[in-house]
Order: structure tokens, then C-alpha cells, then sequence
């Protein structure tokens, strides 16, 4: 029997319990730092050095982090499913837990690229963990100070047409541990056929826009990747 098309869409929801800091959560990483300071592209032009420095505590704190039972249970959805992740996270505990076929929204912690070209492939280098971090003077190929590749305020997101040709297709759509609030990832929604199922995890409670019923599970990502696990009989 042919597998079923399956997209996750995840959210900071989904890496908390690896004891990442999520940004918007209270407690969160805007708390501490202004976004306009660390991710714009105004904020690196200003002043290089601080945004660079911030995203190698990122990447060290990363590096301790890892995945939960919520990754280990998506990646395991691929013995029964077509999966397709689609993250706004810019961790790699999808891909450490075994997901292989996960869309990047807002871009790659562990990945660097030029200031000049920034979506360009050929600038675009994954850093080793024993090579996490950055310093002024380190320079693409092209020359330029190497850059987080991370989709800023203000930038255009280019992987959002490969999630949409998934999203297009799927047959079950699950949204873990996202308030919905960050478009365009929010406006993937809109994509979904009008029979597909809808569920979503989270322990708060989300504000969906007044499409067809979605069924809600309000628990932590693993807790309610155990649940949904249960409901697909798989």
C-alpha cells in the first residue's frame, strides 16, 4: 500500500523540552537581547561583531542540547509515512533524531555563508561541532565575513516554496509547538486541501484562523507525539 504524505510543521514548541532557548517563550532570548540589535540585516550592518558573537552562544548552547522523544517520535513516522518536516527552528535535533527530509524556514544554526550573497550554495558551509565558532575576519569564498545562514527580519524566506509544494500534497498536516503568529510559515495553513486532516500539539492554547475543525492536543511534544502516534494507529 502506498504511504500516506504526512507534513510536520514544528515551532519553538517542539525544541523546548531539549533545553534550547526558544525566542518568544517568557524567559525567551527577546528578552535579552533587542531583535532589531540580532536579527536584522540593519542590526549585523551595525555592528557585526555582536550579531556574530550571539549566535555562537547559539550554537554552543545547541551543541549540549539534545533531540527529545518529540524528534525521535516524528522521525519514526517515516517507517509508516511520506514525512516531511517543515521547521521555523534553526536547530538540527530534527536531523539528529533521524528526520530526513526536514525544510528549514528560517534557516541553519549550524551553517555560516558569505554577507554578500547569503542564499547563494556555493557559500554555504556547515560547521563542524568541534568548529562552532565564528570570528571577525573569517570569510567566505567569495571573500566576504562569514555570516549566520539564518533568515532575518526583513529577509525574504526562499525555502517557503518548497514547503508549500509539500504542503500542497499532503494528506495529514500536524503542527507541533508553534503559535502560528510568524508568517509566511502561519500562511502555510492555507495550502492545506480542505479534506486533509488538521492536528495540533501544544500545551497552550492557539489561535487558529476559522478554517474547517483541527483536533487539538494540548500537551508538550513528546507527551502528545505519543497521542497522535496512538490516533494513526501506527
Amino acid at each position: 500500500m502506498e504511504k500516506k504524505n504526512l507534513v510536520v510543521l514544528t515551532g519553538a514548541g517542539m525544541s523546548a523540552e531539549s533545553g534550547f532557548a526558544t525566542f518568544r517563550d517568557s524567559g525567551g532570548l527577546w528578552e535579552q537581547y533587542n531583535v532589531e540589535d540580532v536579527a536584522t540585516p540593519e542590526g549585523y550592518e551595525r555592528n557585526p561583531e555582536l550579531v556574530i558573537e550571539f549566535y555562537n552562544g547559539l550554537r554552543k548552547q545547541l551543541l549540549s542540547a539534545k533531540p527529545n522523544k518529540g524528534h525521535e517520535l516524528v522521525a519514526q513516522l517515516e517507517k509508516n509515512f511520506n514525512v516531511t518536516v517543515v521547521t521555523q527552528n534553526v536547530d538540527d535535533l530534527h536531523e539528529r533524531a533521524g528526520s530526513t527530509h526536514v525544510i528549514h524556514l528560517h534557516g541553519e544554526l549550524m551553517k555560516v555563508t558569505s554577507s554578500v550573497d547569503p542564499n547563494n550554495s556555493k557559500y554555504i558551509k556547515t560547521l563542524k561541532p568541534e568548529g562552532w565558532a565564528v570570528k571577525m575576519g573569517d570569510t567566505a569564498s567569495d571573500g566576504s565575513q562569514l555570516r549566520p545562514f539564518i533568515v532575518w527580519f526583513g529577509e525574504s524566506v526562499p525555502k517557503i516554496e518548497d514547503a508549500i509544494h509539500y504542503v500542497e500534497k499532503a494528506d495529514i498536516f500536524l503542527i507541533i509547538g508553534t503559535s502560528l503568529n510568524v508568517y509566511p510559515a502561519a500562511g502555510l495553513l492555507n495550502y492545506i486541501s480542505y479534506e486533509v486532516p488538521v492536528y495540533l500539539i501544544d500545551p497552550k492554547e492557539v489561535a487558529m484562523s476559522s478554517r474547517k475543525k483541527v483536533h487539538v492536543i494540548q500537551k508538550g511534544a513528546s507527551e502528545g507525539m505519543e497521542e497522535f502516534i496512538k490516533l494513526m494507529e501506527v
